[in-house]
């Protein structure tokens, strides 16, 4: 089946969190959904759901968690056990649960800004304490800087979390880069939390490894979150999952969340196992007009932005531009929205290293994304 991704779907007045903040007047590229139609065999499958007319409590079946099994096994030579996959209705809450479970009140939590803003905030907001040594800009790209990484560690830092691939400066991190990591976290006595909600979504060349896999003792202090919501357009229906090997884990995990966090809903679950299964042909197709999408961003910011940089994308369809040499007067983000009447993401808001940035989601049919970029220039010949 041929998808057609330069279509224009109307998400205005659809309770779209993405198009409704703003306004009707603004170009939203902000929020980490698409403007593209969900793959067709999830769109059947929930209609046969909806057409069964029966919307009761529901769990995983065995065919969605042996689904998920082949694919782990399939992708990364992953082998995981039924019982070591764990469902959540989304990445942020399990994350909530881990500081909950993992971290006591004044223990610390170990980011690397600049970082989803949910992983600055929400450490803090559940009475533990942020520990941020930020990433390193080189060029269009950001490295680890393995030694500031260690020196922020103290006795109090009981998790990390791990953005892979990043959101948003959209690397894609590299063997030898998550075996340092892991071999740190290990000697610390640091559990690893790695967020790879954006796993399936890599340009030609990159490839991704879960962190997990790197041995027994980082599977052994590792939970990770996936999720086919990022994947294929799915994130209102709340459905991810935590694959978690450690038992002892496990069993607190399973034992604390039990009547605090909701079950994943029936619709969740239809669209995981109709996604995983039949969803392959539409994510290569949506894959290649991401990637143009993707090029097509580069050569416009180069030849009409000049002002602007945007850091290399290796993953995710998130672009990271560096405004800071734009001219313009404070913050990016409310320049673009009150002259060019388009929404990012605030860079600010990521934490360290994000002020002057903006987050760009391209993930749109190419004619708003054109749409976009022209506004933004013309915003910028006001200065």
């Amino acid at each position: 089946m041929k998808y057609d991704f330069d279509q224009i779907i109307d998400r205005k007045d659809t309770d779209s969190i993405k198009w409704q903040r703003y306004g009707n007047e603004v170009i939203p590229l902000w929020v980490a959904d698409m403007d593209f139609d969900s793959p067709g065999p999830i769109i059947k499958a929930l209609h046969e759901r909806v057409d069964h007319r029966v919307f009761g409590y529901a769990g995983p079946s065995e065919e969605l968690i042996s689904v998920i099994q082949e694919r782990l096994k399939r992708l990364y030579r992953w082998d995981v056990l039924p019982e070591h996959i764990i469902f959540v209705p989304g990445v942020v809450t399990g994350l909530n649960l881990a500081f909950h479970l993992f971290a006591n009140p004044g223990d610390s939590v170990l980011v690397q800004p600049p970082v989803y803003s949910r992983f600055i905030t929400d450490p803090v907001i559940r009475g533990r304490t942020l520990i941020d040594p930020p990433l390193t800009k080189k060029g269009d790209t950001y490295e680890i800087d393995f030694d500031a990484f260690e020196r922020a560690i103290t006795t109090r830092t009981k998790v990390y979390v791990l953005c892979n691939p990043h959101n948003p400066v959209g690397r894609v991190f590299r063997t030898d880069e998550l075996e340092r990591l892991a071999h740190i976290c290990i000697r610390h006595r640091i559990l690893i939390c790695a967020d790879e909600i954006h796993c399936d979504l890599l340009y030609p060349g990159y490839r991704h490894i879960p962190i997990a896999t790197l041995g027994n003792e980082a599977a052994d202090r590792t939970i990770t979150f996936m999720s086919p919501s990022k994947t294929f357009n799915v994130a209102g229906l709340s459905c991810s999952f935590a694959v978690i090997t450690n038992p002892l884990l496990r069993k607190a995990w399973i034992k604390e969340s039990e009547g605090l966090i909701p079950h994943v809903n029936i619709m969740g679950l239809t669209a995981a196992l109709a996604a995983f299964k039949d969803g392959q042909e539409w994510l290569d197709q949506c894959l290649s007009y991401l990637k143009g999408n993707r090029d097509f961003l580069v050569e416009y910011v180069r030849e009409k932005l000049p002002s602007i940089n945007m850091t290399h994308i290796e993953g995710t369809y998130l672009a990271w531009l560096d405004c800071r040499q734009s001219g313009i007067q404070g913050n990016p983000f409310h320049f673009f929205l009150k002259e060019g009447k388009v929404a990012f993401n605030n860079g600010a808001e990521c934490g360290k290293g994000g002020e002057g940035f903006v987050r760009l989601n391209f993930a749109c049919p190419r004619k708003t994304l054109v749409e976009a970029l022209e506004r933004m220039a013309g915003a910028l010949k006001k200065l």
